[in-house]
């Protein structure tokens, strides 16, 4: 059990330097890893020059956000062409959408006499691809709230009053758009998104695997995700999700592997592709 294949670092919504996540690999005796930031491909280089350093291999990658009216719907893409034009410009279109979904999520958040400013989350984002962890962790350095958990339950979950939709790219889109940019689409932790009914539309479009080992997955849930990669033909991925060590989540890298054997199959399905 040696590769993750769902990592974040601090050009998204994670804690740790592209290195240091190639850092902590290594220790922890990963052979294959993931950089799969949210909507953009900033740390892929420093991600890929760390691990010929270190011996990790690094694949290229990131996580398309999108929104469907009961739930968000993630997108995982492996083996990314960073120079796609196509992507760019819509990776573009994506960020400058966070950006102003921060802008409208302060002002909810002010008429919940919440005081707090833009550029205090964009200071916290790198100004990459800002999100709603780093709305939390603002609140949490400002006293406003204890916790991650509290500042979503609290604010920013679905349901909250401080919560703004996405930048609305369709899923099916996220899907070709990976595939136009010579990657392999897999849809990411499934069970969280409770939108299995997507899948055989985004097979249409091209989807390839389904993330099937997932922290918190419960045993029957696995084998329910394996049952339906058989059915419809799908690669088999799985990885940590892992934000950092001070992301407010409670997991250390290399703690929730997969076996090498389907990194080889992802990496193979690439070789033949290409």
């Amino acid at each position: 059990m040696t590769a993750d294949l769902h990592l974040h670092s601090s050009f998204s919504d994670g804690t740790d330097s592209p290195e240091e996540l190639v850092r902590q690999a290594a220790v922890a005796g990963l052979k294959t890893i993931a950089l799969t930031d949210h909507d953009t491909l900033a740390g892929l280089e420093r991600a890929a020059a760390a691990g010929r350093a270190a011996g990790v291999e690094v694949i290229p990658g990131l996580e398309l956000t999108t929104e469907q009216p009961r739930a968000e719907v993630h997108i995982l893409g492996y083996f990314i062409d960073g120079d796609n034009q196509g992507l760019r410009e819509t990776l573009a279109r994506v960020r400058q959408g966070r950006i102003e979904r921060i802008h409208k999520i302060v002002g909810k958040l002010k008429k919940l006499k919440v005081e707090i400013e833009p550029e205090e989350v964009m200071a916290l984002s790198g100004q990459n691809s800002p999100g709603r962890p780093h709305v939390a962790r603002a609140l949490v350095r400002k006293g406003v709230v204890a916790n991650f958990k509290e500042a979503f339950s609290r604010y920013l979950d679905v349901r909250a009053p401080a919560y703004v939709a996405h930048y609305r790219l369709p899923p099916a889109e996220a899907v070709r758009l990976v595939r136009q940019a010579g990657g392999i689409p897999v849809f990411a932790h499934p069970a969280v998104s409770n939108r299995d009914d997507l899948i055989p539309e985004l097979i249409a479009a091209g989807l390839r695997g389904l993330e099937v080992y997932y922290p918190g997955y419960y045993a029957d849930q696995i084998e329910y995700y394996l049952d339906l990669a058989r059915k419809f033909g799908l690669l088999v991925t799985g990885g940590s999700d892992y934000h950092g060590a001070d992301s407010g989540r409670e997991l250390k890298l290399g703690e929730h592997t997969i076996p090498d054997e389907l990194a080889d199959k992802l990496r193979d399905e690439h070789l033949r592709g290409n």
